[in-house]
C-alpha cells in the first residue's frame, strides 16, 4: 500500500523460525528478532545496553519456505517491512492486540559471519505464486527476465562458478 511506513531492524533470532501451513495450504513462518541499543557511555568509559526489542515477525509463501530453510537461532539478520497491529478477544472474552512486522525483506548480516547465496529452484506455486499474492511472471526475486547470454541471473547458456558473472 501506498505511504505506508517501513522499518528496518538488525538483531538476533532468539529461536528458528517457526513454518506452519494455513488450511489453504499456504506457507507462513513466524520468527522473533531481539534487538538491543548500545550506547558508549563517555563518564565510565564503557559500552553499556539499553532496552532490548523483541520483535515478532511474519513472512508468507515460498518467502517463508526460503526463511524456514536458511536461518537459525542465534543469527544476526536484518529485517524490514511493515507493523500490523492484530486485534483479537480470547475465550474468556478478553479484548487482545499485538503489533508484528510484515516482513518484505530479509536476510543475514555480514559484519562478522559469511552467506553463500543459492538460488532457489521455487517458482510459482498452487497456493498464489509470488509474496504480493498476485500472479507469478516467471520472473521471481525481482531478478531480470530473460535468459540471454548477458542476463547474470540467467540459469540457460552459463555455468555457475565462482566467479560473478558481471
Amino acid at each position: 500500500m501506498a505511504g505506508e511506513t517501513l522499518i528496518t531492524i538488525v538483531g538476533n533470532l532468539i529461536a528458528d523460525p517457526e513454518l506452519r501451513f494455513t488450511n489453504s495450504g499456504a506457507p507462513v513462518a513466524n520468527f522473533t528478532v531481539a534487538s538491543t541499543p548500545r550506547s558508549f557511555d563517555r563518564e565510565t568509559r564503557e559500552w553499556k545496553d539499553g532496552e532490548t526489542l523483541f520483535m515478532r515477525c511474519s513472512v508468507w509463501r515460498d518467502y517463508a519456505e526460503n526463511v524456514a530453510e536458511s536461518l537459525t537461532k542465534g543469527m544476526r539478520v536484518m529485517v524490514q517491512g511493515r507493523l500490523q497491529q492484530r486485534n483479537w478477544e480470547t475465550p474468556q472474552g478478553e479484548k487482545r492486540s499485538t503489533v508484528e512486522l510484515q516482513v518484505d525483506e530479509v536476510g543475514p548480516v555480514l559484519r562478522f559471519a559469511t552467506a553463500k547465496v543459492q538460488r532457489s529452484q521455487r517458482g510459482g506455486s498452487s497456493y498464489g505464486g509470488n509474496q504480493g499474492g498476485g500472479q507469478s511472471s516467471g520472473a521471481d526475486f525481482n531478478a531480470p527476465a530473460g535468459g540471454s547470454q548477458n542476463d547474470p541471473w540467467s540459469t540457460s547458456g552459463s555455468s555457475f562458478d565462482n566467479e560473478p558473472p558481471f
